[in-house]
């Protein structure tokens, strides 16, 4: 897990409880929310342990509910339990019986209603302060950073519209800060807590600091040991930013250019690999024999980019009669010598997840899919894969901002290329690749959206398709 210097993270510990009448109302309300990864279910939920936090002005009794979905994975969800006085509050689950803290309470058995008439409302933590001074008293500090320990919530605001977690603004805290609580949990470091904090150490500025981060315990599937992750991670808000895609988005709408942004953003993106690099170093490939690394690479990249593209034909009808060509672009692999070594990157690389202010571009959301496995989201990857994903993005905002000329995409794409390329220009970086693994990997990219776009939302089928037909005749 990742300590700081000058930091212990020691995880808090969860501990068995029965079922009770706060784990139903989970049941129905866990299917409404947008972060929840398993819709329609709901009876198949069970509880894996529960964290009790405290509250430094006892207010609530505050709760970290780990629960188990059908299908194996695990969830986190913070709730607080208050008595109810009538008082209406944001983010309230529901009413159920008993009094929290008390004989009888909610927590301490199915079935209690506790005193006559009691009855305790049950609070998303993510809205209730009490939540958040419990969070911040437990956590593990980054002593380099020099966050206080007594937080102002002052202006506290929940973000809306996201995916997989939920994040509260403090715009009052010092420095201000925002706090990201994962919903999807699995054990091991999330590399949205461990990637940002080794970046910010080596001195890379492009990343929001992490400042503190909440570290917690649960019993295994077995029950015969127990797991360790992360819950959540507070870091420093990047003020008065706009969110990357948004900002494309308008400028496509307006016409307006976008070359120097991409530009800009590409030299970040080389930035970044370079810090990585530099950060969370891979050990070299070994020599399998006389063929060496750099072919066994390549043999495995190629057997990966097919295998993903055959399956994206066949689940998507629409790109059978682009078989042929779609191979042909990507045998083209097997002639580029030597492969860039695989590095750590970023994952899930696209507009949504950087941010544009007076500094410059900041680079978020490192936690890949949160439903993976942590060995699988920390997997070394070719560094390209990420610009790749930013192009795709480009397009994109092309399409949803509503651009009425091809240029505007055309050139933001090529800029972002430009700025990457003459950002890592050193040995063994981005620059010793060719267009031809970048088209391949852009490529793969847009075989996936075309079958996401295909269940999901037809009408977007288009703006996949189109970057499919122009990578198949365009070698550029």
């Amino acid at each position: 897990m990742a300590d700081a210097p000058g930091t212990t993270d020691d995880p808090v510990e969860g501990h068995p409880l029965p079922g009770d009448a706060v784990l139903e109302l989970l049941r129905g309300w866990l299917p409404h929310q947008r972060w929840f990864p398993a819709k329609g279910t709901s009876g198949g939920i069970e509880r894996v342990a529960v964290i009790d936090l405290v509250d430094p002005l006892g207010e609530a009794e505050v709760r970290l509910e780990l629960l188990r979905l059908p299908g194996g994975g695990l969830l986190h969800v913070p709730v607080t339990l208050r008595t109810d006085d009538g008082t209406p509050r944001p983010g309230t689950l529901g009413v159920v019986p008993g009094v929290p803290g008390a004989t009888g309470a909610p927590g301490v058995a199915a079935g209690t209603t506790g005193p006559a008439g009691s009855a305790t409302v049950v609070v998303d933590g993510c809205h209730d302060e009490a939540f958040l001074r419990a969070w911040f008293a437990a956590a593990t500090r980054d002593t380099a950073s020099g966050m206080p320990s007594d937080v102002d919530l002052t202006g506290m605001k929940v973000a809306g519209g996201e995916q997989s977690n939920t994040s509260v603004f403090l715009p009052a805290a010092s420095p201000p800060a925002i706090l990201k609580v994962f919903r999807g949990i699995s054990p091991g470091a999330n590399p949205d807590v461990d990637v940002p904090l080794a970046l910010s150490h080596a001195g890379w500025g492009g990343v929001p600091r992490p400042l503190a981060w909440l570290t917690g315990s649960w019993p295994a599937a077995e029950g015969t040991e127990r797991q360790v992750g992360h819950l959540g991670v507070l870091s420093e808000l990047v003020v008065g930013a706009q969110d990357g895609f948004e900002l494309a988005c308008r400028r496509a709408g307006e016409g307006a250019d976008f070359g120097d942004l991409a530009e800009d953003l590409g030299r970040t993106t080389a930035q970044m690999h370079h810090a990585l690099r530099t950060a969370l170093p891979v050990a070299p490939a070994e020599d399998a024999g006389a063929a060496g690394p750099h072919v066994r690479a390549a043999e495995g990249v190629l057997a990966t980019l097919r295998d993903r593209a055959a399956a994206a034909v066949a689940a998507a009808p629409v790109l059978a009669e682009r078989a042929p060509a779609i191979d042909r672009v990507l045998a083209e692999v097997e002639h580029v010598r030597p492969l860039p070594p695989l590095q750590r990157v970023h994952g899930d690389f696209h507009l949504g997840q950087v941010l544009r202010s007076d500094r410059g571009w900041a680079v978020l959301d490192f936690e890949g899919e949160p439903q993976a496995p942590t060995a699988e989201r920390t997997r070394p990857d070719l560094a390209l894969r990420d610009l790749a994903g930013m192009l795709r993005s480009i397009d994109y905002a092309a399409a949803v901002g509503g651009s009425t000329s091809p240029e505007w995409s055309a050139q933001a794409r090529r800029r972002l290329v430009e700025g990457y390329h003459r950002e890592d220009e050193g040995p063994g970086g981005a620059g010793t690749a060719t267009d031809v693994l970048l088209r391949a990997l852009e490529l793969d990219k847009a075989l996936y959206e075309v079958v996401y776009e295909s269940r999901n939302r037809p009408t977007w089928l288009p703006i996949p398709l189109a970057a499919v037909d122009r990578l198949l005749t365009d070698p550029a």
